[in-house]
């Protein structure tokens, strides 16, 4: 890039995505000097995203753009675009000439938990301890402050999990309070504590592996980073390692008990979450009955449906006039049909009417 002078009107940009492994000499005084940081866009940028990838796909009546966005915080431009293209195949599969806010919905479960493994064997008994896991994550996230809201819970095997709870945020977060990552630690723990209130705790499996390693890095993270522990004060033991002698060692540059300190305090955040959801599963033993019943019956809830499970009213899913909204705010594929009357197929064809004719 030497030679060029400031009247030859020559700019050139360039992009990457790995910006640590850039040669030193191109981010010299006289090269690219000006750095721009593109970040994952925020819910704005979001639904602008979507109006582009969706130019391409027929969308139906009851497709909303702003609610989706809303529920994709974090994703990005690819992301976004492997949305529409796995709600557009939802639709195909369905037989379907547009794509629906329930294909969207569908889309956006796959995405974000892992495609459903319905071929899956489980027997009666995992179906109930996952009911009841899954309830005591529901349960605790649904009673702990500032906790962000219960999006669906599900025992349908999904990726790696035999079922998950997912909770999204209403808009997009630039920085978490201490309350809410003692939240985030009490709802994790949750699902062991509901094993351990309903089947014994000479009866809980594995299956809180995940929610263990999860609770770890976020108290770890609490007291090393984020300067939450009064005993550890606020000083940054994350990232200090440090090399001696080159790559013949390395080590840390606090005491061995400082690091019993530390662990001290991460188990100590770790055994309070556990401690708050066990009070409130005890508290709320009713409430968790009645919702690992439902998700026994009914395998898969939204957030609309858990509160309406828990206070005991009935779903009524095959009524086409109840008031099953999904979470999202968007309509069901129930109201689809009726805003226009069907009209017969060409012989030969296997989609559903374009609503459009």
């Amino acid at each position: 890039m030497d030679g060029f002078e400031a009247n030859e009107g020559i700019i050139i940009v360039a992009a990457t995505n790995r910006p640590d492994v850039l040669d030193p000499a191109l981010l010299r005084p006289g090269r690219f000097d000006r750095q721009v940081q593109v970040p994952n866009p925020d819910i704005k940028g979001r639904e602008k995203i979507l109006s582009v990838h969706a130019r391409k796909v027929p969308l139906g009546p009851d497709v909303d753009l702003r609610i989706i966005a809303r529920g994709t915080p974090g994703f990005s431009g690819a992301d976004l675009a492997n949305l529409v293209n796995e709600s557009a195949l939802m639709a195909a599969r369905r037989g379907l000439r547009f794509v629906t806010m329930t294909d969207f919905e569908s889309a956006k479960d796959k995405v974000m938990m892992g495609s459903e493994r319905r071929s899956m064997v489980m027997t009666e008994d995992e179906k109930k301890l996952t009911a009841y896991h899954e309830a005591g994550h529901a349960i605790v996230g649904l009673n702990v402050p500032q906790h962000d809201p219960i999006h669906k819970a599900t025992i349908i095997p999904r990726g790696r999990a035999l079922g998950l709870v997912l909770s999204l945020p209403e808009r997009d977060q630039l920085s978490v309070s201490y309350t809410k990552y003692t939240s985030k630690i009490a709802m994790a723990m949750g699902g062991k504590v509901a094993e351990e209130l309903i089947f014994g705790a000479e009866n809980v499996t594995s299956g809180a592996t995940s929610d263990i390693q999860q609770v770890s890095r976020i108290a770890r993270a609490m007291v090393t980073q984020f300067g939450f522990s009064d005993k550890i004060g606020h000083i940054d033991y994350a990232n200090e390692q440090q090399s001696y002698l080159g790559s013949y060692g390395g080590g840390t540059n606090h005491s061995a008990e400082t690091q019993k300190l530390i662990d001290e305090e991460v188990r100590r955040f770790i055994d309070e979450g556990y401690a708050t959801a066990k009070k409130i599963l005890t508290d709320k033993a009713d409430d968790l009955e009645r919702l690992a019943q439902g998700l026994l019956e009914y395998e898969t809830l939204t957030g609309n449906e858990i509160q309406k499970v828990i206070a005991g009213e009935a779903l009524n899913r095959g009524d086409d006039d109840a008031d099953d909204t999904p979470a999202s705010g968007g309509s069901s594929l129930a109201a689809v049909p009726k805003t226009k009357p069907k009209k017969p197929k060409k012989p030969g064809s296997d989609l559903a009417p374009d609503p459009a004719t």
